[in-house]
């Protein structure tokens, strides 16, 4: 049973979580996400609390495929002020931050963030672990090839699975040196893969259990939904839901989404198997 100490609150994953993905920005993919009003990402928050968020993840750039770029300055301007609010309207929710600047990480932390989720693995900003390591909160490390910037520009492996379980490995190692204690690991679905990569990650995602640290998936609402069934992000919380399901059956911990309700729907329909599976 896996637990993550989030600055005193001990979150159990005996029985996967969901994060809710709260967007700061202009331009993520997924426009139902963008939160840029503060009362109205207060409004959705609650909503994600009442749903059964665990977690809440707070985002101040777009890491989209070929997104533009934000600096560290005027990401922390955009996720500051909603951290601070979030924390004080809800002193007991769990938040994250989702960002690859240490800076950034550091005082998000201060106003209220309990854990730093990174898709840079700390090779975006050099400063990036050592600051985690001082945080002491728990870091979710994420496999990317390449930047938001080129990481769909024909990206390729030569053994997917053990390539990705590999980077792990090593950064894993490298993190508990520094002494980061609480880690989760994220595959990076759509993050310098094609579609049939993430397919093929996803299949063998248990595969990563044997790094013996938690697995989060974030597969919602993605190209690998829309474009294989021809739709919009916008129509695909039903093909989401159905990749959540096969995640879950194969070992996810915690879901980032951007539909709580229906995440913590899937994960009580698939605990309830299981429990009738046992008795």
């Amino acid at each position: 049973m896996f637990t993550l100490n989030c600055k005193g609150k001990l979150l159990s994953l005996e029985v996967p979580v969901v994060m809710g993905i709260i967007n700061v920005t202009p331009d993520s993919f997924y426009s139902g996400s963008r939160q840029q009003q503060l009362d109205a990402m207060l409004a959705v928050a609650e909503r994600m609390l009442q749903e059964g968020a665990a977690i809440l993840d707070i985002g101040g750039q777009s890491t989209r495929p070929g997104a533009t770029f934000v600096g560290e300055t005027e990401e922390l301007q955009r996720v500051l002020e909603p951290i601070a609010a979030l924390h004080r309207r809800f002193p007991d929710a769990i938040l994250s931050v989702d960002t690859f600047f240490g800076r950034v990480a550091r005082e998000a932390v201060a106003a209220g963030a309990a854990m730093v989720n990174d898709i840079s693995a700390g090779r975006m900003d050099p400063a990036m672990l050592e600051t985690v390591a001082t945080l002491d909160v728990p870091y979710v490390l994420m496999h990317m090839k390449g930047t938001p910037q080129t990481m769909q520009e024909a990206p390729s492996y030569t053994s997917l699975v053990p390539e990705i379980m590999d980077f792990f490995i090593d950064q894993i190692a490298a993190l508990r040196a520094l002494g980061i204690r609480d880690i989760v690991a994220d595959p990076g679905f759509g993050f310098g893969k094609t579609i049939r990569h993430n397919f093929e990650l996803l299949r063998n995602l248990r595969s990563f259990a044997a790094l013996g640290i938690p697995l989060m998936a974030g597969l919602s609402r993605k190209s690998t939904v829309y474009r294989t069934l021809g739709i919009s992000p916008e129509d695909s919380l039903n093909g989401t839901t159905v990749l959540h399901t096969v995640a879950l059956q194969h070992g996810a911990s915690i879901l980032r989404v951007h539909d709580v309700k229906e995440a913590v729907q899937t994960v009580k329909l698939l605990a309830a198997l299981q429990d009738s599976h046992a008795g």
